[in-house]
């Protein structure tokens, strides 16, 4: 499963890419607003540190100044994906900048119905918004189960890019579901690595080390 970093933040983005662990980011425009800079200027940097796709959300809601906006913003970089909210206008303007052969990614997608109409149109990435499910009662996590199967039936190539990602937990079940991607705010993805035996154990470890008074170099 590739993991994408869910932010605007330049250098939230450098000290991640430097792990080798990245293989793309997301924006939208509440990360915009977070990061206080220019939506074409800071998309422009975060395409030239990384070698996967970005994606730069449009701002306008009818069909005509989406698909503007869109050719806009992917003329920033090649790894641009434009990113188009999962409405008719939506999906319509997606089917004219995938065959003009740009990359897309459906947000806001909040129902396999939604997934299936995004698939038709050929969109790279349709991202279903787990946590806010959740937050409403609803089984989040179900849905990329639902999409997957979907997907798998008719031989989709849209790929499944989980957001609204919190826990832990949700990264795991996603990847257990057969999600592609998933989109992680940073601190979600430092917890990936913890767990508490591990830090006991190395804590053990190292005491015996000191123990022996040898050093390796």
């Amino acid at each position: 499963m590739k993991f994408f970093l869910d932010t605007a933040d330049v250098d939230e983005i450098r000290q991640w890419n430097a792990t080798g662990l990245l293989d793309g980011v997301t924006t939208n425009p509440s990360l915009i607003l977070k990061s206080g800079r220019n939506i074409k200027e800071v998309l422009k940097e975060i395409c030239d540190l990384v070698d996967g796709d970005v994606s730069g959300e449009v701002a306008a809601t009818d069909y005509d100044t989406m698909v503007n906006e869109g050719r806009a913003l992917a003329k920033i970089a090649e790894n641009i994906c434009i990113k188009f909210p999962t409405t008719l206008d939506g999906v319509r303007a997606c089917k004219t900048l995938v065959d003009e052969g740009f990359k897309t990614n459906m947000t806001l997608c909040f129902s396999a119905t939604q997934a299936l109409l995004v698939a038709k149109a050929g969109a790279t990435y349709v991202s279903p918004f787990i946590g806010r499910l959740d937050d409403t009662g609803t089984d989040g996590m179900g849905l990329i189960g639902e999409i997957r199967a979907i997907f798998d039936n008719f031989d989709f190539e849209t790929q499944i890019l989980a957001a609204s990602i919190r826990t832990v937990n949700h990264v795991k079940d996603c990847a257990l579901a057969g999600a592609d991607v998933a989109t992680l705010p940073p601190s979600t993805i430092e917890k990936l690595v913890k767990h508490p035996l591990t830090d006991k154990g190395l804590a053990d470890f190292l005491a015996d080390w000191e123990k022996t008074g040898q050093t390796i170099v």
